[in-house]
């Protein structure tokens, strides 16, 4: 091997002007939700604890800095060996923070310097793969892109960026993010290791990747738990029950023993959370997400780990939740008609839900209080996401933390109707609801992923409702040959209703309203995407269509007893409309909104109940 240099860079240092290279053998851009969910909470969480509203930019010289670890660089072409999924996704925070700059008549030229810059006389992003530079180039000038037919790398950088969107904390607001900017470029670390050829930079990764295995913190926790138990036999059964509880949540995914132990801890034993202000300190909730072997050695007193039977007790306790939360997990990733919610809320990225499940169940509970308890925290979830989304309330992990936390110890080792009471009190306590938000409720860029599945839950509701089968699973698939879209059934041509709107500020507020809204497969939708309501009914009362663009045509209330019957069982009061204007939208919104009560007023009791 010949020369090798590392040397501290920062964020700016390393990116700023700087062009790098990714072959085209290397590995595909593959970070998920969960991969860019801890670096935006623990980036952000770092910045807010030095953040002060009071402080001026130039004081954000004297915060703390945050290493980001190494990266392998090789060659004179500064291939990325090592580093290429933080470093593509951190780009994508930058082209964030880039838009929300813009949105506030400001730039900041670092930023801009360190996403792309000209070489030759043409300018190209820093990190430059040529297939990822459409979606980049889109991202960048805030234009809408379709990644549909690109690579594996181009579509998790589009629905990376979307998450980054949905994450990003509301409490750096537009006054603070010029300052997590500076923080971001100025006093994020790295450590840059250069190698002279490639062949080299490999065998540095390899170095640095393969030797040795590093103890993880389940394995660290599993070792510490089986030396406290005195007797050898049981000591060996205990292993032989840990082993075959990891090797499950193994097969669930990367980390999920580590997740699993984590919301257990949280949901049963974990007391205290940091509070969001500058200088506090990591708490119960926060030390649970790093070391938590180590949390749970010195709280051993706390937790009742004073003989060889508590923590033999304790290693039972973790084998029975950890079934549980197998079970969890499978309910989040194939719809069940048992548990609805789960599904629900885990496709819409609520990350939560395994420690609020697991914090009412209690050791003793068996099959059917377990499921109980389960659909009914999965259900406040379901109702406490629309609620938060009608109401423009954000849903990132950071703003809500707290206070699912807090949930988290009222709820804990409630019997069934005290759950249901409870879970009760909590939605009054939101002190918000659909019903008083629906006025304001439009579709824009924070709302769509909400009005889209909001709107395929009616869609599948009313499809039931009409002894037909609900497609659901259709409507929110990701990855499916036919897509489905929102579809505005005024179509976007101002000069078509100037007599009828004050202005294109009215004309936008009252199209993107719910009743204006359909889901339709997206090659359906771009056929009629131009064409004006007349011309659309046809198709809206087509096989093309559902059961909620259908009830726009008055051939529909013909010949159609299963949905007259609904209607009459109901009282939703659908009716066609051979013209759409202001006043059929509002109308039409009105009917939306008591559908959406339907689904998603609170049931708790009823639910309590089932089986009874």
């Amino acid at each position: 091997m010949k020369k090798i240099t590392g040397t501290e860079k920062t964020f700016k240092q390393l990116l700023q002007n700087t062009k790098y290279s990714i072959h085209y053998y290397q590995r595909e851009y593959a970070w998920q939700y969960k991969q860019v969910q801890e670096l935006i909470d623990d980036l952000t969480d770092e910045f807010l604890n030095w953040y002060d509203p009071a402080h001026e930019r130039k004081d954000v010289a004297q915060y703390g800095v945050y290493f980001m670890g190494s990266v392998v660089l090789a060659g004179r072409e500064n291939a990325i060996i090592d580093g290429q999924q933080r470093l593509s996704s951190l780009s994508l925070l930058l082209i964030y923070l880039r838009r929300r700059l813009l949105d506030m008549d400001m730039t900041i030229a670092t930023v801009d310097q360190m996403i792309f810059s000209e070489s030759f006389g043409t300018a190209s992003f820093n990190i430059s793969v040529e297939d990822r530079e459409p979606c980049l180039r889109a991202l960048n000038d805030g234009k809408d892109f379709d990644p549909e037919g690109y690579g594996e790398s181009v579509k998790n950088l589009y629905a990376r960026y979307q998450d980054i969107c949905d994450l990003f904390p509301e409490e750096i607001d537009d006054a603070a993010l010029p300052y997590f900017a500076d923080w971001l470029t100025e006093k994020v670390y790295f450590i840059e290791i250069v190698t002279e050829t490639e062949q080299d930079a490999h065998k540095v990764f390899v170095s640095m990747n393969d030797r040795g295995l590093s103890l993880t913190s389940a394995e660290m926790l599993k070792g510490y738990l089986l030396s406290e138990v005195a007797d050898d036999q049981r000591r060996e059964k205990l292993n032989d029950a840990w082993k075959a509880k990891m090797l499950a949540l193994k097969e669930l995914g990367k980390s999920e023993e580590e997740d699993c132990i984590k919301a257990w801890l949280r949901a049963k034993y974990a007391e205290s959370i940091r509070e969001n202000k500058k200088g506090a300190t990591p708490e119960d909730f926060d030390l649970i997400g790093g070391s938590f072997h180590k949390w749970v050695r010195d709280e051993h007193a706390r937790l009742g780990l004073n003989s060889s039977d508590d923590f033999d007790r304790f290693i039972e306790e973790f084998c029975k939740f950890a079934d549980i939360y197998i079970r969890l997990k499978h309910w989040e990733w194939e719809f069940s008609e048992k548990q609805p919610y789960l599904y629900y809320n885990a496709a819409l990225s609520f990350t939560l839900q395994s420690q609020l499940c697991l914090a009412p169940i209690r050791v003793e509970d068996i099959g059917e209080t377990i499921e109980r308890k389960i659909l009914l925290v999965s259900r406040f979830i379901d109702i406490f996401i629309y609620t938060r989304a009608v109401n423009y309330r954000s849903m990132d992990y950071s703003t809500i933390k707290y206070a699912m936390f807090q949930l988290t110890k009222r709820i804990r080792n409630l019997d069934v109707d005290e759950l249901a009471a409870q879970l009760d009190k909590e939605v009054d306590d939101l002190g918000m609801s659909i019903e008083d938000a629906w006025g304001d409720f439009r579709l824009n860029f924070y709302t769509k992923k909400y009005i889209r599945h909001m709107l395929a839950r009616i869609t599948d509701f009313v499809e039931r409702g009409c002894d037909q089968p609900g497609h659901y699973l259709e409507y929110v698939a990701q990855k499916s040959k036919r897509p489905f879209e929102v579809e505005h059934i005024i179509t976007d041509h101002y000069e078509w209703y100037q007599d009828e709107y004050g202005s294109r500020e009215e004309f936008d507020a009252t199209r993107n309203r719910p009743g204006n809204l359909l889901l339709l497969d997206k090659s359906t939708n771009a056929s009629i995407n131009d064409d004006r309501y007349s011309q659309k009914l046809p198709v809206y009362g087509s096989e093309k269509g559902n059961v909620l663009s259908a009830a726009l045509v008055s051939a529909s209330y013909r010949h159609n007893p299963r949905f007259l019957k609904f209607m009459e069982e109901t009282g939703f009061e659908f009716k066609p409309y051979e013209t759409f204007s202001r006043d059929e939208i509002a109308e039409r919104s009105e009917l939306v909104k008591s559908l959406a009560l339907a689904l998603w007023t609170p049931d708790f009791v009823k639910l309590a109940r089932i089986g009874d």
